[in-house]
């Protein structure tokens, strides 16, 4: 008989993965994943820019590089981030990683111990929620509200819950609520942050994907301190195939992330690194950014347009104003999991609300994505989803 590790005891699989493989079939209208519309990809310009960078350094694209990744590129990143993000850094404040997942990993690994305290939002992203359990750290869910994660909540948690190792959180366009924080309340939190020097993951990417009003600072822009670690992404600007991403740090932080990454791979990949490094030099990624946000902008208000014509009046959900997702709230006593399956006999699918909460509950919610569905898609899996919350609500009286 095998005998695992006991952490693996704490690991099950993900229901989102469970549905992508019911969403594989053709016929299936799947709002499931958190995936970007492959026909955005950049598919002729990363060709040119891999063959271009195969002619021009084939055999240095083949060999290991740094750990801390390809210098040119994290350069590039740097400059973007002060660009986009407000943050002033440079390459030696960045390390890559193969895609922000394995900065989330990482982050478990650099700061928790067994039965740390990790904050974070509720809900929260399934996938950090994940990466952390390995760790086996206490998990305290932050209220939030249609403003994100409610400070005056987050502070009193602070003064009364000792071993707080470290707060995780989404504020632009976050993952599965599709919210967004104010500037007031990014200032407020840095406020308190200060005041308890508690180490920030602040995950960041969605934060390009804004298609109403105007970009927010992030919180590593108003990190005096040097408290906060941002995850960056290729994945939903560029491509998901690459795994690319990064980790921005102060030296300290940085240090021990590195030693990480030396022990779990080495490195992520150089040809992958070269090829988006190329693409960068030879096309306008702005430029590109700018479709991808008009699409998916078209895309979330025809669902939400759809949702407001067909949902039942007493179902709430969120209007994001960038990002990949909405939250829909059911009445209580409602299931979105025992809901589901009803959904996939209709051939439309969604991720049951109840796993975005560490600590459970909450399984009158579910997510929605409307980036990878065409218009006459989202149309048509919005109404089938409106069917069978009709006819529960009217089952239930």
């Amino acid at each position: 008989m095998i005998n695992f590790a006991d952490r693996m005891n704490l690991l099950k699989g993900s229901e989102i993965r469970e549905l992508l493989k019911l969403t594989e079939q053709p016929d299936i209208i799947s709002f499931a994943g958190g995936l970007p519309a492959p026909e955005l990809f950049p598919v002729d310009g990363m060709a040119k820019a891999s063959q271009s960078v195969m002619d021009e350094m084939g055999s240095v694209a083949l060999q290991y590089t740094s750990t801390e990744g390809y210098r040119p590129l994290r350069e590039k990143i740097a400059e973007r981030m002060l660009a986009k993000n407000g943050i002033r850094t440079d390459a030696d404040h960045i390390l890559m990683t193969s895609g922000s997942q394995e900065g989330l990993d990482f982050s478990g690994r650099v700061f928790l111990n067994k039965g740390d305290v990790v904050l974070l939002e509720s809900p929260s992203y399934l996938g950090a929620i994940n990466a952390f359990k390995t760790c086996e750290p206490t998990f305290i869910e932050v209220p939030t509200d249609k403003d994100g994660m409610i400070m005056e909540e987050l502070e009193k948690i602070l003064e009364n819950v000792q071993n707080v190792k470290m707060i995780y959180v989404i504020p632009d366009f976050q993952n599965p609520t599709g919210r967004t924080w104010p500037l007031e309340r990014r200032v407020k939190f840095m406020e308190i942050i200060n005041k308890f020097e508690i180490p920030v993951i602040e995950d960041n990417p969605y934060g390009e994907l804004r298609f109403k009003g105007e970009y927010l600072p992030s919180l590593k822009s108003l990190d005096e301190k040097g408290l906060v670690i941002f995850l960056g992404s290729f994945s939903k600007i560029l491509a998901p195939g690459y795994r690319l991403g990064w980790i921005c740090a102060s030296d300290e932080i940085l240090a021990k992330y590195n030693f990480i990454k030396q022990g779990a791979s080495l490195q992520s990949s150089t040809i992958g690194q070269l090829e988006v490094n190329k693409f960068l030099e030879m096309y306008d990624l702005d430029e590109h950014v700018n479709k991808i946000v008009e699409v998916y902008g078209k895309r979330c208000e025809l669902m939400i347009k759809t949702m407001e014509e067909t949902f039942p009046s007493d179902i709430e959900f969120t209007h994001p104003d960038g990002g990949l997702f909405t939250w829909v709230v059911l009445p209580e006593y409602m299931d979105a999991k025992v809901l589901a399956p009803q959904c996939i006999e209709k051939k439309v699918a969604y991720v049951p609300g109840g796993s975005f909460f560490p600590n459970g509950g909450h399984e009158n919610t579910f997510r929605l994505n409307y980036s990878n569905m065409p218009d006459d898609k989202i149309v048509e899996g919005i109404h089938r989803i409106a069917e069978v919350l009709h006819n529960n609500l009217q089952n239930s009286k």
